[in-house]
């Protein structure tokens, strides 16, 4: 395919609306961290209990991403990707106004479950449009807008906490939001970006491969000639998906075809690296960074600031694997990058060992950290929604995607709910030791088991699990 036969403006607009999810995700993810110290003091809450304010939304995640796939198939790519705009809207504004632990906790639930339907939704929405030179960096974005979201998230804890700790106290819901008990504002501003996401959805077309899979082949057709300039590429294009779809009816979520050996292979490999990728550190970073500045001695204010510089170097670097994932590939990254992970880990661990007796000032951590996030993400962070979107075969894609998001979430969920008790009774320095010694299976998986997908079509990548 050229570069001629693809309009690509087209595809970079669409690609944006729905990496709007991913900001989303990013914000509903990273926004917890600022609100940790607050909530706890506000509610009373132990280590057990703090770990549940950052992993109940998790579960949210984990139903999110469980019906993903089903929501998806059945109701379309778009529509489904309207109910998760939803889901955040509600938990942004229950989260501001809830009146005690219950209903945070349940809010917070709701935009997890928003979490996970985004999650899986949104990259497959991209992969399934892109042509495949640019699928790569067009899913990459997505992954942008999470780190983005994160950023955002850590600076509008940072400006909330300054204007709350320089405004004069008063009474009424804004004193209540944004003075007070500032916590609320942090999670409540999310209401803007989600009712953004809401109104533009709308402003883009379905999925053609889910058309043409449940018989709506002229309407798949005219948008694929609205991402393909010429009569002959939709052709190809048209063709190429109808022919992955002659051994199904239709798409739809059917176990049944998990169950074939070389597609459960497929989505074994997927799940492992989706859920060993979370407990190599990543979230408990995100999580739970200006609490690991505090215990190395770093004031509130300080920690929030820290907090958005890791945020900032994540998302410059996301950006350069953008440029990269479609040139090196993506096991290349990966190799790389977990590599360095390993060795910032161990420095990270040594820090909080030595650092002390060797006079290391606070610098140096921040330092560590910047180049364990340099690493992580510019490979695992930038690769795992881009393998998982394009590895399956079009028939099963969403439900696979779900399963293997389900691993993620699942283990996204323990490390959220785990880590204060393993800072707490491992210590930061055997925490971090643990996480190093988490990358060397994942690496190992994906030398040995996973396909190089860079530059291949999504039809030649379900040739290889077939």
């Amino acid at each position: 395919m050229t570069r001629t036969d693809v309009n690509l403006n087209y595809l970079i607009f669409i690609s944006f609306v729905a990496a709007l999810g991913g900001f989303l995700f990013g914000y509903d993810t990273a926004v917890i961290s600022g609100t940790i110290s607050a909530v706890a003091t506000r509610f009373g809450l132990d280590a057990m209990s703090q770990g549940w304010y950052v992993g109940c939304a998790l579960l949210g995640s984990i139903g999110g991403v469980a019906v993903a796939g089903v929501l998806g198939d059945t109701l379309g790519r778009r529509n489904t990707m309207i109910i998760a705009a939803i889901l955040f809207s509600a938990s942004a504004i229950g989260c501001a106004l809830c009146a005690n632990f219950t209903q945070l906790v349940i809010y917070r639930i709701v935009g997890g479950a928003g979490i996970g339907v985004a999650s899986i939704i949104c990259p497959v929405y991209i992969s399934e449009l892109a042509a495949a030179e640019y699928r790569g960096r067009l899913v990459s974005l997505y992954q942008l807008a999470v780190t983005v979201g994160f950023i955002g998230a850590y600076l509008g804890n940072y400006c909330l906490l300054t204007y709350s700790q320089s405004a004069t106290p008063g009474e009424g819901l804004w004193n209540t939001i944004f003075v007070t008990e500032a916590w609320r504002g942090m999670l409540g501003l999310e209401t803007v970006p989600a009712l953004l996401f809401f109104i533009v959805i709308f402003t883009i077309p379905e999925s053609p491969r889910w058309l043409i899979a449940h018989h709506r082949a002229a309407a798949g057709r005219d948008i694929l000639a609205r991402v393909f300039t010429t009569p002959a590429a939709v052709n190809a294009e048209f063709r190429a998906v109808e022919k992955s779809l002659q051994s199904s009816a239709a798409e739809r979520a059917d176990w049944r075809l998990i169950l074939k050996p070389r597609m459960f292979r497929a989505v074994l490999i997927g799940s492992a690296i989706a859920i060993l990728g979370q407990f190599m550190g990543v979230n408990a970073v995100l999580y739970y960074g200006p609490t690991i500045f505090e215990d190395a001695g770093l004031s509130t204010g300080d920690s929030l600031f820290y907090q958005i510089m890791v945020g900032a170097v994540n998302t410059l670097t996301t950006v350069a694997a953008i440029f990269l994932i479609d040139k090196i590939g993506r096991k290349q990254l990966v190799y790389w990058g977990v590599g360095g992970m390993i060795i910032s880990l161990i420095l990270i661990a040594g820090y909080f060992t030595w650092g002390t007796e060797m006079g290391l000032s606070s610098i140096w951590l921040l330092a560590f950290f910047l180049f364990y996030i340099m690493c992580c993400a510019g490979s695992i962070c930038a690769v795992v929604f881009v393998l998982l979107s394009e590895m399956y075969p079009t028939k099963i894609r969403a439900v696979a995607m779900s399963i293997a998001g389900l691993a993620l979430w699942i283990g996204t969920y323990l490390i959220g709910q785990l880590t204060p008790w393993l800072l707490q009774n491992l210590m930061p320095a055997g925490t971090f030791i643990l996480f190093a010694l988490m990358c060397i299976p994942y690496i190992l998986i994906m030398w040995r088991l996973v396909p190089e997908t860079t530059g291949r079509s999504l039809e030649d990548i379900e040739n290889f699990w077939e």
